[in-house]
């Protein structure tokens, strides 16, 4: 990867890097825009295969919060960061690892509010506040708002409910059949949102104990990970990592929605015209998964979890507004929100 190519692409603004043998810290934090205010992203630890991949995970997922946040109407630019998960290390490392990442935040002067993502979790966002003002998420009993998984969920719950008012002019999923990748937390609570609006469910995850749990509690049907993207629903419901929907999974769908929490899912721009193509509405991954960057950025001026919920409803109207657009326009639900975004960040549309 050319840095400098990578980032003219990605319309990039700064990356700042910190390497700490000390403690075995090696991060990075990406900021693709200051335009609209500070930067929020979440922290993901990660066992990447090299620097080259984490950096380009930290890019792409930082200019995804930057979309995240406009197409949110939301004061903020895109951010993130990744840390390189270590070989072995035990939990009193990890805490020293966690402080060290929040002296690296605070040094970035406010550029950067972290909070929690992939791999970490509300106690590493604990340590991080003893050291930097710049977090969001960390405990509750703090003054936080804790764990930003089920407000994610609730938003794509409310995306669901546009997409299907689009696809089918329903005002209900009663009997609709959504199989879900991932039932992780995220993905464990869209499963409740759903079971309790009368859906059927199918359920796939590495881990078997995430399953049981979605099988024992919502009458959800199993399947393996490598089969959950060819099962014949009404939607598919991304929620485990990126780049799902590429040239191998396509000739693979066997639903007419996807509306899923996992960022990136589209491996390519190109792939939103194949799924526009095979006739399938998809819900951006950044517009329908914001719930969790409305609620923790509502923490940041005053937390008022009503008043974040109220935000995070409208999501409903965001992804109606991006489906209708698009059919009107005959282009991709893709290429309408990134034109959305752009109109906002940069004032007109990049491409």
């Amino acid at each position: 990867m050319d840095l400098f190519d990578a980032a003219d692409d990605l319309h990039f603004g700064d990356l700042h890097i910190t390497n700490d043998p000390e403690t075995g810290l090696q991060a990075i934090v990406g900021l693709h825009s200051l335009e609209l205010g500070p930067a929020i992203g979440g922290c993901r630890l990660y066992r990447y295969s090299d620097s080259d991949a984490a950096l380009r995970d930290v890019m792409r997922l930082a200019r995804g919060m930057t979309y995240k946040a406009a197409i949110s109407n939301l004061p903020h630019g895109g951010g993130k960061a990744v840390i390189v998960e270590p070989e072995d290390y035990d939990e009193e490392d990890r805490r020293q690892m966690f402080a060290k990442f929040g002296q690296f935040v605070d040094s970035l002067g406010g550029d950067y509010i972290t909070c929690e993502d992939v791999g970490t979790r509300v106690d590493d966002m604990n340590v991080v506040h003893n050291h930097t003002d710049h977090v969001l998420g960390y405990d509750p009993d703090a003054g936080s708002s804790g764990d930003p998984s089920p407000f994610t969920a609730y938003g794509v719950r409310r995306g669901i409910e546009a997409a299907a008012k689009f696809r089918w002019d329903r005002d209900d999923l009663e009997g609709l059949h959504v199989a879900i990748q991932g039932v992780g937390s995220v993905g464990y609570y869209l499963a409740g949102e759903l079971h309790e609006l009368g859906c059927e469910l199918t359920v796939a995850d590495v881990d078997d104990d995430a399953v049981d749990t979605c099988v024992a509690e919502f009458g959800a049907r199993r399947a393996e990970p490598g089969d959950i993207l060819a099962v014949d629903c009404d939607i598919l419901a991304p929620c485990a990592l990126g780049a799902v929907i590429n040239d191998n999974s396509l000739p693979q769908l066997n639903c007419e929605v996807i509306a899923g929490a996992a960022n990136n899912q589209l491996a390519e721009a190109r792939h939103g015209v194949e799924l526009r193509e095979r006739n399938i509405d998809y819900a951006p991954d950044y517009a329908i998964n914001a719930g969790g960057l409305i609620n923790v950025a509502q923490e940041y001026r005053g937390y008022d979890e009503q008043t974040a919920r109220k935000k995070t409803s409208a999501i409903y109207d965001t992804v109606l507004q991006i489906l209708q657009r698009a059919s009107r326009e005959s282009v991709p639900t893709n290429l309408v929100a990134n034109r959305i975004v752009e109109e906002r960040v940069y004032g007109q549309a990049l491409a």
